[in-house]
């Protein structure tokens, strides 16, 4: 009977270990090897995520009778959805940038712009970044991979000192930082018809504190558009983010509800426009809303502490795991 390891040859061969011609009416002796079976190739194709414990247990034809304990199967499994719940709403964000800087691109608006960084850019940066250590968090409770679970809890780390340094640095650096908004803010005005994100971005805050320029209402004064010695049609308006009412109890956007505010008496450009500038009006947003603040970042806090909690229990439960399969007495 042929053994496993040898298959039909094609040459026979004698005693001698010479090899003889191939005839019609020769038999063929001769082996060659035959393909690894497939027991032997499982390990090749399966498990490729698992644990290196799994994997010998696999390539020997026998799976793990040691499954993970109850406790650490609860980590597991609260691991992996709350990583992948922080993955979607951060490659939605990735998304929406490329497709920013693709439409921008697309345009042909360069990275030359008003502002220091493209929002565009900074969305896909992070996005990346979350996406990257989201994903890598869900790979590796899913697949019980200690190497992506090491590499999630040092990204954690990372993180978390980075957030310590930068509100160590808004202490320290309050004042020159307040003064930087405000130029910010003064150079958005100057270049607001220069760039759509820079546009959209103005119009968000304006609307959203309910104030006009960077002071006052006249700063718009600084735009070249809208400065009263312009011979455009918009000279010695506000854009429509400015109005107390932009709609006009419409359903669309009324863009000249700010024509001709800026040689308006106060008084009467008071009742169509906000006055108030958006710096003091974010001053006092900040003041009554420190509390809220404060909480959002310990509550950011305390949910990447508890997830680098989850990551170690999973990493001190998959070591003891592996010991106790490395102990296990193997078949006989």
């Amino acid at each position: 009977m042929m053994k496993e390891e040898e298959c039909s040859p094609l040459l026979s061969q004698d005693t001698a270990g010479q090899e003889h011609p191939l005839t019609r009416n020769s038999t063929p002796t001769a082996n060659i090897p035959c393909p690894a079976p497939w027991e032997n190739q499982k390990g090749a194709w399966g498990c490729r995520c698992c644990p290196g414990a799994k994997c010998q247990a696999w390539r020997e034809g026998q799976a793990s009778s040691r499954p993970l304990s109850t406790g650490s199967s609860c980590v597991k499994y609260l691991l992996f959805p709350s990583n992948f719940l922080f993955s979607l709403p951060s490659l939605l964000a990735l998304a929406a940038g490329l497709w920013g800087l693709a439409v921008k691109r697309s345009q042909g608006i360069g990275w030359d712009g008003p502002l220091p960084t493209d929002p565009m850019l900074v969305l896909v940066l992070g996005g990346l970044v979350v996406s990257v250590v989201s994903l890598s968090g869900c790979l590796g409770a899913f697949c019980e991979n200690s190497c992506l679970l090491h590499w999630y809890c040092g990204a954690i780390l990372f993180c978390l000192a980075l957030e310590a340094l930068a509100g160590a640095l808004v202490v320290t650096f309050w004042k020159p930082l307040q003064d930087s908004l405000k130029y910010t803010l003064h150079t958005a005005i100057i270049h607001y018809w220069d760039d759509p994100d820079l546009r959209f971005l103005l119009d968000q805050v304006q609307l959203g504190l309910q104030c006009c320029g960077a002071v006052s209402y006249q700063d718009w004064q600084q735009n070249m558009y809208f400065n009263c010695t312009s011979p455009g049609v918009q000279a010695c308006s506000l854009p429509a983010s400015c109005c107390i009412n932009p709609q006009e109890d419409g359903a669309v956007v009324n863009t000249q509800c700010g024509f001709g505010a800026l040689h308006l008496d106060q008084n009467v450009a008071g009742q169509v426009v906000f006055l108030q500038g958006c710096w003091p009006a974010l001053q006092e947003w900040l003041q009554g809303n420190r509390g809220v603040i404060g909480n959002c970042a310990v509550a950011i806090v305390m949910v990447q502490g508890t997830e680098l909690l989850l990551a170690a229990c999973l990493l001190r439960a998959l070591a003891v795991h592996k010991a106790a399969e490395d102990t296990e007495p193997g078949p006989l």
